[in-house]
């Protein structure tokens, strides 16, 4: 607990705590975006918030990633709070941990790949109908306007969408930020899982980062795990040979 309390003294400490409150799984390039300080000195107050326990961190490739566990601060709550306002607070506690509980329940996907473009080119390969058709055998149609909806049209001729959802965030050419479901759901926003596409330059590449969170199952999980590699495999092809792979990426067998 004093680690905790330590950790909690500081204000960087706390905005750290809050942005990955507000988005939990960021790289220590997201977070001191928002911190005016040297990347160092953020990377210090990580290490103090890791050893108390309050962040964890999970490695994607060349990246980590920070999570915020909020254990130790429910600890507290226990400890020093419930026990002034027990009968009130207990019931409040429950609520909160069943919520916690049923929010780490929902599995998210991160995958990173680095491709030899531009955040301009890559963005247009993401939200253009005819490229998206190219690599993805699917058509990406909406006009990408924060509040539109998108669907993931087939190639046949009918019409018919396997995906829809609506565009949350759209800042070209570095984020997008929509949702993601089936047609027969639309509606059901607590059916629907969250897709957020970051790009970010550096020198003559750019990287992409997918982050495919509030899944309902580990069987979502298992298929976007194996789709999501696929698709932005093809991408990278198309983007950097002018062409996709030979052959469908999603036709090679898992195993």
């Amino acid at each position: 607990m004093d680690k905790v309390f330590k950790a909690l003294a500081d204000e960087t400490r706390r905005r750290l705590l809050d942005r990955l409150h507000e988005q939990n799984g960021q790289t220590l390039g997201e977070l001191c975006e928002h911190i005016e300080m040297t990347r160092q000195s953020v990377t210090q107050h990580l290490a103090v918030l890791e050893a108390a326990n309050l962040v964890s961190v999970v490695r994607r490739g060349r990246e980590k990633l920070h999570y915020l566990n909020p254990v130790p601060l429910h600890e507290i709550q226990e400890r020093w709070i419930d026990k002034f306002e027990r009968p009130r607070l207990s019931v409040l506690s429950a609520v909160k941990r069943r919520a916690e509980e049923a929010m780490t329940d929902k599995p998210t996907f991160v995958y990173v790949t680095y491709i030899s473009s531009t955040p301009e080119k890559v963005w247009d390969a993401l939200t253009d109908a005819d490229l998206t058709a190219v690599y993805w055998g699917h058509r990406n149609v909406s006009d990408w306007r924060p509040g539109s909806r998108w669907e993931h049209v087939r190639l046949d001729g009918s019409g018919i969408a396997d995906v829809v959802g609506s565009v949350v965030e759209s800042e070209r050419p570095t984020r997008l930020v929509t949702t993601w479901g089936a047609p027969e759901n639309e509606g059901r926003e607590d059916l629907f899982s969250r897709v957020t596409f970051d790009i970010q330059p550096h020198e003559d590449i750019v990287r992409l980062t997918v982050t495919h969170e509030d899944l309902n199952d580990q069987g979502e999980l298992a298929d976007v795990s194996g789709g999501w590699p696929a698709v932005l495999s093809n991408l990278k092809s198309l983007l950097e040979t002018g062409s996709p792979l030979s052959t469908e990426p999603w036709m090679v067998p898992r195993h």
